[in-house]
């Protein structure tokens, strides 16, 4: 990881545990404060430990122009940003991405638009609906490793991650108070539980947890979805298309509707923000990604529109592609950081308990 960024989140949290105005800020701060010394290893669990609110920097006297010139979010994303290139496997798809972004999106998205464009050479037989298209066991043969891909490179990271934070062993309470923190978005209510200063300096909002909240359980809703399907089809033997009414087609519209809500107020949302308050060379590869899933949604809602018609499989290739790119580049994304902040949780959590 690049020293300059360390140094600087560490002297910056020096003197913040010097002050301890925001104490009750978030889950930064009391894990912050235990601490006298901070090691690489401190700095990186505070950092994932951060969502990046900047109720702290609104409310600190020593930013700029003061001497100290603190600006605690932008140093402890820059130690984030860097902490998830760093423990990417490979290493370099995740500094690449970073760096080019929207480019590798839009090209990846094309590319592989083309591809099953080209495979509709294997389309079945007398195949319905999507299957008309491309076949059952074609897309299953692309999107099988292509699912497997990112679960592995995610594992890689995390282990990289929580060896480097000195995680211990993890025990079913520390996974209970974990899950309960990212279900609710703990850390986004701000301290008095009025929401966080992301839109407007002094301004509270719940608007960016709101929209966290609409994608994430938006995105569980869609993978309900397959899941369900994939059941359905394998151990009750009944194959798509489904009904409207069916629970794969009510989970997926559902959660679809919510990834296109949540991602473009997202986007909205960091479009308005102050960006020297965040990690401002991955601003490009953050609005980038969170296109693409919102992509994703609204591409599956318009070919749940557009089935039957001839729309419909130029809209399917389009939205195979999307999806394909979506899993392949999860590893090295902002969709990443959802795993490290389980991970950050989880070992607060620990901390907590004396671990």
């Amino acid at each position: 990881m690049q020293i300059d960024l360390l140094q600087e989140a560490r002297r910056q949290a020096e003197i913040c545990n010097a002050c301890r105005y925001c104490e009750g800020y978030c889950s930064v701060f009391p894990a912050l404060q235990v601490e006298r010394a901070f090691s690489d290893g401190d700095l990186t669990q505070l950092a994932n430990l951060c969502h990046n609110c900047r109720g702290c920097y609104y409310a600190c006297q020593y930013t700029a122009p003061h001497e100290f010139d603190l600006n605690l979010p932008q140093a402890l994303a820059d130690v984030r940003q860097d902490s998830w290139e760093e423990f990417a496997f490979p290493r370099a798809a995740g500094k690449a991405f970073q760096k080019n972004g929207l480019a590798i999106v839009l090209v990846t998205v094309l590319g592989f638009a083309l591809l099953f464009w080209a495979a509709r050479a294997l389309a079945a037989a007398g195949g319905v609906g999507f299957y008309a298209v491309l076949s059952h066991n074609a897309m299953v043969a692309i999107f099988l490793p292509a699912f497997l891909f990112p679960l592995i490179s995610i594992a890689i990271g995390l282990r990289r991650y929580w060896q480097t934070v000195g995680g211990a062993p993890v025990r079913l309470p520390h996974l209970r108070g974990a899950i309960a923190s990212i279900a609710n978005m703990r850390n986004l209510k701000g301290g008095h539980g009025d929401g966080c200063n992301f839109e407007d300096e002094d301004r509270f909002t719940h608007a960016r947890r709101y929209a966290h909240q609409a994608i994430m359980y938006g995105f569980l809703l869609c993978f309900a979805s397959t899941s369900v399907a994939t059941l359905m089809h394998y151990l009750l033997g009944m194959p798509a298309p489904y009904g409207l009414f069916s629970a794969p087609k009510i989970l997926g519209l559902s959660g679809g509707v919510l990834l296109v809500l949540g991602c473009g107020k997202m986007v909205w949302l960091k479009l308005r923000s102050d960006k020297s308050l965040g990690a401002t060379n991955a601003f490009g590869g953050e609005i980038a990604f969170t296109g693409l899933l919102g992509f994703v949604g609204l591409s599956g809602l318009l070919l749940y529109a557009a089935s039957g018609s001839g729309w419909m499989p130029g809209l399917l290739v389009i939205h195979l592609g999307a999806v394909l790119a979506f899993f392949l580049l999860t590893p090295f994304t902002k969709m990443a950081h959802g795993f490290y902040r389980m991970a950050a949780l989880v070992r607060d959590a620990q901390r907590r308990e004396g671990g």
